[in-house]
């Protein structure tokens, strides 16, 4: 079974940068799309963006376009999360998920997901 772990949270103040790596053991993340999450204090767990199992697709929340890039690295088997112009809304903690099942098309839904990371925490001071 794959498991998922999340680094490269931290404070940050607004404006600011940071990248989150996603690391896969006990598997192989090369056929899987990918997706992060983030959940707010207080607040459902909400998409943020995906990418197809070879790279060349991606998707994001309208919150994040412009700002975030997720990218993947199977050789290293990571997914990545680069996060810039960061504001004070986009504090919270950060999970990236497995879609295992093939899909035409990338999913946002997070019960479609079937791996999970633990999460990492991101916070944002103004």
């Amino acid at each position: 079974q794959v498991q998922l772990v999340e680094s490269g949270g931290g404070l940050v103040q607004a404006g600011g940068s940071l990248r989150l790596s996603c690391a896969a053991s006990g598997g192989t993340l090369s056929g899987y799309a990918m997706g992060w999450f983030r959940q707010a204090p207080g607040k459902e767990r909400k998409f943020v963006a995906a990418i197809s199992w070879s790279g060349e697709t991606t998707y994001y929340a309208d919150s994040v376009k412009g700002r975030f890039t997720i990218s993947r690295d199977n050789a290293k088997n990571t997914v990545y999360l680069q996060m810039n112009s960061l504001k004070p809304e986009d504090t919270a903690v950060y999970y990236c998920a497995a879609d295992a099942k093939w899909r035409v098309v990338l999913t946002t839904t997070l019960y479609e997901y079937d791996y999970w990371g633990q999460g990492t925490q991101v916070t944002v001071s103004s």
